[in-house]
């Protein structure tokens, strides 16, 4: 694959991210996060929209951040903890994507 490819490729994945980072955060005052202390595996932090459980999500070993939402089967690894949430808020059915 051509050099060029590759770099647009990284580009708009470099973009998708910093998109995603930012909707995550443009949605953080809504919810709120708490956390609990595992002993093994460190804190699971909990994510809720007043007393609704949405899901939780932890950082594994290998430095991914695993996104568990509520009432699903669903265990997504993203890069940041924000991708984390807006993984669990979108399942959850909370998130609207934005108009192109």
């Amino acid at each position: 694959m051509p050099q060029a490819i590759l770099d647009n490729q990284a580009i708009a994945q470099l973009e998708l991210n910093q998109y995603i980072d930012q909707q995550a955060q443009d949605l953080a005052p809504d919810y709120e996060i708490d956390s609990a202390e595992d002993g093994d595996f460190g804190p699971l932090y909990r994510l809720w929209k007043s007393y609704i459980f949405l899901g939780s999500f932890y950082q594994n070993l290998s430095g991914k951040w695993v996104a568990q939402p509520a009432n699903s089967d669903c265990r997504a690894e993203c890069d940041t903890e924000y991708q984390a949430q807006l993984v669990i808020l979108a399942i959850q059915g909370l998130v609207v994507p934005a108009a192109a």
